[in-house]
């Protein structure tokens, strides 16, 4: 079979900095490669090169083809390499939040590459077609909506959609499962292997060892812009170990909870239309941790961004130690101080004119009051328990890959010692060893303050290794809640027992449900 796209010694440097040394792959009509390693290993400036693409003084050197047409040669950039772009390749990055216009509707979007990519098709089927193939329903109620009106998880497929409107020969997809349960990864599992069987080529870039065991052909692992393996994801991928737990005794058991939720419906539209949460109550005391799972839109990040006080559409009451909190534009300093949100896609919250060490230090001066070489010191002591030395953080966010940004988000939130930490899908972009580091620095946060968590996750697995206590929403509804054993080994709700069965996606892709309506909150 003829490889569509070739990649030979492909090298990138940024200054002295080597990203990537000589790495070298193919991909074939059909077939899905994948490519996996480490936060920071270079897996997204690899696929970046297919397009010709790079970040702000990254030099590309070596050979990519792609279709016939070379991208990259050992001049760098050919001006060949812009004509590739939906026509030949398309690319879907981690983060769908920079993919998609905020100002113009999914549909329209949708509608427009179509039509630029294929004339002489592109109606109504064409739209329908790309959103079906994302599992999403097409119709009036995903068209008609902005970005931000999305659930992370669907903004997600928002963004696959629209890579599939232009009906590409190979598609790149950068992390295509964070922030999805396990259902609708199993479905969307299900998809890239149709279209796989249907002739695509596809590179899969991911964190995501089960996704790749499930889907992928071959498998290249880097290791610091190396191709370090090569071959069948059982020979390729190391061994995904289970996370350990790391649940602690929430301090002073009876005390009135940090956190109480009470009767919280919220909406997405003025007066009461859009209606996201339905009269949820939850509770969280001091040092625990209450685990939010459901479906892809079920209200997950809508809970979360109301206990932040982003969300204003809501009626019902938020508590914090008994007393009520405001919306965040009314918050104090103190309560912003004790109440952090780390949410799923943090690039857009760093400031491209300051390194990252100076914003995370900044949260400690300007929220405890702390000398600015004491936080200096204190903010590089935190990201380096996260993984990340003083190399990486003196470097500006566009530096940083996706998992490392990740980490530095949850740092700055840390470092302001809250005592309720929002964490809204922040493993997502991490692979094993990163994973590790967080729950070590979250457990030893929980310990040593007390902070009590409230995370926002899909993955099941982890929320049973953190959690004191699991909360599974349903279109906007508490339908189980419980203590981890009780909801993974005997699930009482439906909807519990479909993300259950869903965690192996190997067996759930043997005999997957059929595909359901997508759902309507955030």
């Amino acid at each position: 079979m003829t490889a569509l796209v070739t990649v030979r010694g492909l090298t990138a440097r940024a200054g002295d900095t080597v990203l990537l040394d000589a790495v070298d792959f193919d991909l074939y009509p059909g077939r899905v490669t994948a490519l996996v390693g480490p936060s920071g290993s270079g897996k997204t400036t690899a696929a970046l090169a297919l397009l010709g693409e790079t970040g702000a003084g990254v030099r590309l050197s070596g050979l990519v083809t792609a279709g016939g047409v070379t991208a990259v040669d050992e001049r760098g950039v050919t001006d060949d390499a812009a004509t590739l772009l939906g026509r030949v390749l398309a690319y879907m990055p981690q983060h769908p939040g920079s993919a998609l216009n905020p100002a113009r509707r999914t549909g329209a979007v949708l509608a427009e590459l179509a039509r630029l990519h294929h004339p002489d098709d592109a109606g109504p089927s064409a739209v329908g077609a790309a959103l079906r193939a994302a599992q999403l329903t097409p119709g009036r109620d995903v068209e008609r909506r902005f970005p931000h009106q999305f659930s992370g998880g669907q903004r997600q497929r928002v963004a696959l959609a629209q890579t599939l409107a232009c009906r590409p020969r190979a598609l790149v997809l950068d992390e295509p499962s964070t922030g999805l349960d396990t259902v609708t990864r199993m479905r969307l599992a299900g998809e890239l292997a149709a279209l796989a069987r249907g002739g695509l080529a596809i590179l899969l870039l991911s964190h995501d060892h089960d996704l790749v065991r499930a889907l992928a052909d071959h498998v290249v692992l880097l290791r610091r812009g190396r191709v370090v393996a090569s071959g069948a994801p059982d020979e390729a991928l190391p061994a995904r170990p289970a996370p350990s737990t790391v649940r602690h005794t929430p301090h002073a058991p009876g005390r009135p909870p940090v956190l109480e939720v009470r009767d919280l419906t919220a909406h997405l539209h003025g007066r009461g239309r859009g209606a996201v949460l339905h009269g949820v109550d939850l509770a969280l005391e001091s040092g625990a941790c209450v685990g939010v799972a459901g479906l892809s839109g079920s209200g997950k990040t809508t809970l979360a961004r109301c206990v932040a006080g982003l969300h204003e559409r809501r009626r019902g009451t938020v508590l914090l130690d008994g007393t009520e909190l405001p919306v965040l534009r009314r918050r104090t300093t103190e309560q912003k101080r004790r109440v952090q949100y780390v949410w799923q896609e943090v690039r857009a919250s760093f400031d491209e004119r300051h390194t990252v060490a100076e914003q995370v230090s900044r949260t400690a001066v300007r929220l405890r009051g702390m000398a600015p070489g004491a936080a200096r010191a204190e903010a590089y002591g935190l990201l380096g328990r996260l993984g990340l030395d003083g190399g990486i953080v003196d470097r500006r966010p566009g530096g940083l890959s996706g998992g490392e940004l990740q980490r530095a988000a949850l740092a700055r939130a840390m470092i302001a010692a809250p005592d309720l930490l929002i964490c809204d899908e922040i493993t997502t972009a991490l692979d094993p060893a990163a994973t590790t580091a967080v729950l070590a620095a979250l457990a030893r946060l929980r310990e040593e303050h007390g902070t009590a968590l409230l995370w926002v996750s899909h993955d099941l697995e982890l929320l049973a290794a953190v959690a004191h206590r699991v909360v599974v929403l349903d279109e906007g509804r508490v339908v189980e809640t419980g203590a981890p054993e009780q909801v993974l080994q005997a699930p009482r709700a439906p909807l519990t027992r479909r993300l259950v069965r869903a965690m192996d996606l190997r067996t759930a892709l043997e005999s997957p449900e059929p595909s359901a309506a997508a759902p309507s909150g955030s």
